[in-house]
């Protein structure tokens, strides 16, 4: 597998990070560890979690499965030099008073109640990452969800202390739009505060409906954005929108579909279609197999697969080659 530059830092991290939301929930133990030996075996070393992974599937708790599990795979394998370990903070759901209705958590009450980007939030949850993945630091820490209601001063200025201890190489930013990448980026040169070198968003080959109002989705301007500042290297989560390529009855029924459906992705999906026939790929498979073709700005696709199946047949992206008049079919359509 080759390796991206993280920003400038020097860092290097596999062109495919893998996401490791349901380790320990929904894909149990003894397959989550035989997809973390696989990923390193195939040159992975890009491993992301977070704090808050993941308390919607076990009522009662607020997180912190996948951090465990993975700490207790670090342990096992002795592999922790060998990653590039990242996690995050901010989006834990400690008032789950009236979230949980009939064992099924409501969403829109759930995200009104994220514990933020305050500096005290975020000292205790690094340490509480930190505690839970076994860890002295990790390389890359994350805003998860962008915190509005919490002065960026406050947050980055925690930000800064927790690279000072040590307990974070470089931090990132999640769910942000562009107008606030340039306010953050605007203070850390003001206060010689650490810039965040990673900038993690949804990013699919499908774009965003002209109407869609979606902080997580990469816009257009976003893009231009990070063309424009090298400095700081785009994670591409949900990279495959759960699946929905490959099958238009999943597509046609699936809530990821309603922030992208219209005319234009329509023709994309005509595209991608033809493509993937011509070399004799699935269409999720091209769809990763084009991200890692952008370097315009160079893009780290973040798999999240749910079982070893899954986690192999997107592994297999890697080994479809697209020729630059496909590129250019796909960029266009």
């Amino acid at each position: 597998m080759k390796t991206i530059q993280l920003g400038t830092t020097g860092v290097q991290v596999s062109q495919i990070g893998l996401g490791c939301m349901i380790m320990g929930t929904t894909t149990p133990e003894d397959e989550a560890v035989q997809m973390l030996d696989r990923y390193v075996e195939a040159g992975g070393n890009f491993l992301d979690t977070a704090d808050c992974y993941c308390w919607w599937n076990e009522q009662g708790t607020l997180g912190g499965h996948s951090e465990a599990l993975l700490g207790r795979w670090l342990r096992s394998r002795g592999r922790r030099d060998d990653i590039i370990l990242a996690t995050k903070g901010s989006a834990t759901v400690p008032n789950q008073e009236g979230v949980w209705v009939d064992g099924v958590p409501n969403w829109d009450i759930a995200r009104t109640r994220f514990a933020g980007a305050g500096a005290k939030t975020l000292h205790e949850a690094i340490d509480g990452s930190l505690k839970r993945l076994g860890v002295d630091y990790v390389d890359l820490y994350y805003v998860h969800v962008d915190d509005l209601n919490t002065p960026l001063e406050e947050t980055l200025q925690a930000l800064a202390d927790i690279v000072a201890a040590g307990k974070a190489r470089y931090i990132g930013w999640s769910n942000v739009t562009t107008d606030r990448l340039l306010r953050i980026r605007e203070l850390c040169a003001e206060n010689g505060w650490p810039l965040p070198v990673a900038i993690q968003q949804q990013h699919s080959y499908l774009r965003p409906r002209p109407d869609s109002t979606n902080r997580s989705i990469v816009t257009d301007g976003q893009l231009a954005y990070l063309r424009a500042n090298r400095d700081q290297t785009l994670v591409a989560y949900s990279p495959i929108l759960k699946g929905i390529y490959d099958l238009a009855e999943k597509r046609a029924e699936h809530w990821m579909m309603s922030e992208y459906d219209s005319p234009a992705a329509q023709a994309r999906l005509a595209v991608l279609d033809a493509v993937a026939a011509e070399v004799g790929a699935t269409p999720n498979q091209v769809v990763l197999a084009w991200l890692l073709r952008s370097s315009s700005p160079p893009v780290v696709p973040l798999i999240g697969p749910r079982t070893l199946d899954q986690f192999d047949n997107s592994m297999a992206a890697l080994d479809v080659t697209l020729t630059d008049e496909q590129v250019a079919r796909l960029d266009a359509a």
